[in-house]
């Protein structure tokens, strides 16, 4: 049976959690965690997961690691090949990472549906703070005058979703520098800071929250049952 948020009167619920800082590793292990439960149970909640991460590389599935300008032997540097889609992205503390655990047979079962949503709520957001926010054509993520701000990548198993969305808001750019990000060698990774100044990562993740209910018409609730972040 196929659910579609948009002839469904009754909003979907999802629960959010903000989770602070986080272990790439631990995030990973969690995500994973709440996909297996809604694979044995599809009737179970979605879950948004907001967080930032420590200095990490990632790479997707099939990405290559002619993206990488440093030796991926070099310990100096957390590097994890996982499951998503895309080429190599790089994160750390001031950028808020989004991960939403979603049942697409409740909304629509089409990525890239799915991926215009993601970028759906992150354009509504910069755009409320004046910001003349906009899609690339061919290419996935949210730029500002020319900027990448945000980055997408995914991975769906039997339409339960994970992995999601990075916005930077005031991180240290560095670490890019290290990459081609998302294998995008001619057009330069930005921030928020860049144009806000005073831009927070907490003010960006309360408006995220308040986009993504409206975008994907969905009840979005705290999550009480909490990941343990000491286990």
């Amino acid at each position: 049976m196929i659910f579609n948020a948009a002839s469904d009167p009754t909003p979907r619920i999802c629960r959010w959690e903000a989770l602070g800082l986080v272990a790439y590793q631990t995030a990973w292990d969690y995500q994973r965690s709440l996909v297996a439960a809604r694979l044995a149970d599809p009737m179970l909640e979605d879950v948004l997961l907001l967080l930032e991460h420590p200095a990490v590389y990632t790479l997707g599935t099939g990405s290559s690691q002619d993206f990488l300008r440093f030796d991926p032997q070099d310990t100096s540097y957390e590097i994890h090949r996982i499951e998503r889609g895309g080429e190599v992205t790089y994160h750390c503390p001031g950028q808020l990472v989004g991960y939403p655990i979603l049942n697409l047979r409740y909304y629509q079962q089409d990525l890239h549906w799915y991926l215009r949503q993601l970028e759906e709520v992150i354009l509504q957001v910069l755009q409320s703070y004046s910001l003349p926010a906009e899609r690339l054509s061919g290419l996935t993520g949210v730029w500002v005058e020319g900027h990448k701000i945000a980055a997408i990548g995914i991975k769906v198993s039997r339409w339960i979703t994970m992995h999601g969305f990075a916005i930077n808001v005031c991180p240290d750019l560095t670490g890019f520098t290290r990459i081609v990000p998302c294998g995008i060698a001619d057009k330069p990774v930005g921030s928020l800071a860049q144009f806000l100044p005073t831009i927070t990562v907490k003010q960006v993740q309360d408006d995220i929250v308040r986009r993504f209910a409206q975008v994907f018409q969905v009840n979005l609730l705290p999550r009480s049952k909490k990941l343990k972040l000491n286990d």
